[in-house]
């Protein structure tokens, strides 16, 4: 009990010293609007990754439907701080998309999960074009026109602290019983059950998790970039939040991070090469697969754990 909340204390230090020093940078003017804006874009690509890593890497689930969860929370935040323009309307959008999204999550998530494989990514990939398609046409989501200047109550500081917050409850998660029984199924889902393990439930969690955490940063984008449309949250947007989960290693939160940054600033810096970025973009993710199929990390994750565990004494068998 000692050892983890030392752990946790150190995460806790990790986290403040951040913020301080993105602060003081911004202060002295060595982050400027454009970098700030580059790292709001990595701290919600963080999220998205994180979110969908549990759902393939660790729950072992193939799903292309994330884009349509994030669709969920941007547009109810778009609708809601519309009317309510206040830092209270804010953070009742959040709440109300994340539980649109749980909810959504378990329509689709309770006939899908008992598939598996590439049929379970087309079916979750249809599942997120229904949700696009009803988004184009109802009134109150201004159907394909979108919706134009939503009120910004997403800040740096604000995507800074959801990043931290949802991380560790996925991570928490992870390390639970719920995330062990998640692995385990990723392993060998029939070993599992015949341990009495119920594998729908386990999954289930995880993708309701996932997609929840998906409508958290459908919020933060929607309320930063102050413009949405149902184009946005099509399956090209699902197959790049994938790109940065298996660039960063499927089953490293801690690769889902390096590749979110990577990914973020490779875009930034080729954003002067016009079209031609999007090819260079592509090169590197070829050669980067070719050469580190397992992504930049694989399974390895940075523990403070790991870091601060005592070796054994010579002579000492591991239990």
């Amino acid at each position: 009990m000692k050892a983890n909340f030392k752990y946790n204390i150190c995460w806790l230090i990790v986290m403040i010293a951040g913020f301080y020093a993105i602060n003081t940078l911004i202060l002295v003017g060595v982050i400027n609007a454009f970098i700030e804006n580059m790292l709001v874009t990595i701290g919600i690509n963080i999220i998205l990754a994180v979110g969908l890593n549990l759902v393939i890497g660790f729950a072992g689930q193939f799903s292309l439907g994330h884009a349509g969860f994030m669709a969920v929370g941007a547009y109810a935040t778009a609708i809601i701080t519309s009317d309510h323009a206040n830092a209270a309307g804010f953070w009742t959008s959040i709440v109300v998309g994340i539980i649109i999204a749980i909810v959504a999550a378990l329509i689709v998530g309770i006939p899908t999960l008992r598939l598996r494989g590439d049929y379970l990514a087309i079916a979750t990939m249809g599942a997120a074009e229904i949700i696009r398609i009803i988004i184009n046409n109802l009134k109150i989501t201004n159907g394909a026109a979108g919706m134009f200047n939503i009120p910004q109550f997403a800040t740096w500081p604000v995507v800074y602290i959801m990043v931290c917050v949802t991380s560790i409850l996925i991570v928490n998660f992870i390390h639970s019983r719920g995330g062990r029984a998640a692995m385990a199924v990723r392993e060998d889902e029939i070993a599992t059950e015949s341990m009495g393990i119920n594998t729908t439930k386990w999954k289930l969690a995880a993708f309701v998790f996932g997609a929840a955490t998906a409508a958290i940063a459908g919020s933060l984008q929607a309320s930063y970039v102050q413009t949405i449309a149902p184009t946005n949250y099509n399956i090209m947007e699902s197959i790049a939040i994938l790109i940065i989960v298996v660039l960063g290693g499927t089953g490293s939160i801690t690769g889902s991070f390096v590749a979110a940054f990577v990914l973020g600033i490779l875009d930034t810096v080729l954003q002067d090469f016009g079209t031609l970025r999007m090819v260079i973009y592509a090169v590197v993710l070829v050669v980067m697969m070719v050469f580190k199929p397992s992504g930049l990390l694989g399974t390895w994750e940075f523990s403070f754990k790991r870091l601060f565990g005592h070796r054994k004494p010579k002579g000492e068998t591991q239990a």
